[in-house]
């Protein structure tokens, strides 16, 4: 055999090696971490040759999805909804791995006045003086706007807030409605302002007011691709990755 030959042999196996190892993973995911976990998608799936396929939803949405059976190789959620999983009997035991820790704020349109929100007084005045709020849908059952509906009731201005509403699907979408002008400003986990062009992060909320969400993975018992999920999961909380979490807005797991 020449050496070309036993070269190209080589080059072959490599890349039919490659293609057997390769995965098509089923993702279902919570919404706040869509834009970060997307690019880190693209990137694993370049270095992998994995295809991986999306589903977005709200807590609401997502406990739907994976109560149906849904066969998904790995779940990326809250804490508050795996820990429901957990009790169920779709999770094997020692699967669960915290990923990161994510606070809401309030966005404003890029280039627009920015209200100042640091404190309970400020954030009220700013709500008050907006033409339009935009912020998740409750009945969706999304996290951040759940917490949002307890914070107005504190704040005693539920009813003025609920009059000048702009209700979204998703987090992404409220961005997205304050970044077009659809609304003044908005309210929803700063991770998903972030990953908006034209959406601004005016600022956390109060810290009297602010609440933080810790995001997890899981691997479901009935993935079909439970070592290929574990290497992503891995790849997930390596060191190389953490400051691609701290520039998407979230914080280490507490």
């Amino acid at each position: 055999m020449t050496r070309i030959a036993a070269l190209l042999l080589s080059v072959a196996a490599t890349l039919f090696g490659a293609a057997a190892a390769a995965a098509e993973l089923k993702v279902v995911s919570a919404g706040s971490v869509r834009g970060l976990i997307g690019g880190m998608i693209e990137d694993y799936s370049r270095q992998t040759g994995h295809k991986f396929d999306f589903t977005i939803g709200t807590t609401g949405q997502l406990r739907a999805i994976i109560m149906s059976g849904y066969p998904a190789d790995l779940i990326i959620t809250s804490d508050a909804l795996m820990k429901e999983l957990e009790q169920s009997p779709n999770l094997p035991p020692g699967s669960r791995s915290d990923l990161g820790r994510v606070g809401i704020g309030v966005t404003s349109r890029a280039g627009a006045a920015v209200p100042d929100v640091s404190t309970p007084d400020l954030f009220k005045d700013a709500l008050i003086k907006a033409k339009s709020v935009a912020f998740t849908d409750p009945t969706a059952g999304g996290t951040s706007a759940l917490h949002f509906v307890k914070v107005l009731e504190a704040l005693g201005i539920t009813g003025l807030v609920k009059n000048k509403a702009v209700l979204t699907v998703g987090g992404k979408e409220t961005a997205e409605a304050v970044a077009k002008g659809e609304a003044e400003i908005g309210v929803t986990f700063i991770s998903e302002i972030i990953a908006v062009n034209g959406a601004k992060l005016a600022g956390p909320l109060p810290p009297a007011f602010q609440d933080y969400t810790l995001y997890t993975a899981a691997i479901p018992k009935a993935s079909k691709e439970p070592a290929a999920a574990r290497a992503f999961v891995n790849h997930l909380t390596s060191a190389e990755i953490t400051p691609r979490w701290k520039a998407a807005g979230f914080e280490p797991p507490k």
